[in-house]
């Protein structure tokens, strides 16, 4: 597994690149999916953030964390890692919803990665039942990992 951490936020609540890295491992290893992958993960301010979203998702506004995935990749030599794709995560964004969530930053941090893998590896939470599927892995990675359930008491129903 390959993880190129970039920091482009100023913001000092960012974790350790080896603590990005160590939960990007943790959330393929429970998704079951091999280590031979490519993932970035880069920490931006919210002005970066606002433009990434407003660009993707047409939302002039900054979030928390978004994910671009590469797609099928053809023609890599075997022993190659496979670009998984990316995951950018806005620092002031991450700050603000622990505080206001009443969250340690470093949890809710690393519900953001693991959030983030997740959808690089195909989940998603469109559909109700995709949602389900998904926030139930979350939580099984944080909690696994001495993190509590980022959903509160139990699973979201959507």
């Amino acid at each position: 597994m390959t993880v190129d951490v970039q920091f482009a936020s100023e913001k000092e609540n960012a974790p350790a690149s080896i603590d990005i890295v160590t939960w990007v491992g943790r959330t393929l290893e429970a998704a079951g999916h091999a280590s031979a992958v490519e993932i970035s993960v880069r920490v931006v301010d919210a002005a970066e953030m606002q433009l990434l979203n407003k660009e993707f998702r047409e939302q002039d506004k900054p979030t928390n964390v978004l994910s671009f995935p590469v797609g099928v990749f053809d023609g890599l030599p075997g022993d190659a890692d496979v670009p998984l794709g990316d995951i950018v995560i806005c620092a002031a964004v991450v700050a603000d919803e622990a505080e206001q969530q009443g969250k340690a930053i470093a949890d809710h941090w690393a519900h953001m990665v693991v959030h983030g893998t997740l959808h690089l590896l195909g989940f998603d939470h469109e559909r109700d039942d995709d949602a389900a599927k998904m926030e139930k892995l979350e939580i099984q990675i944080m909690t696994a990992h001495g993190v509590a359930n980022p959903y509160g008491e139990s699973p979201q129903e959507n």
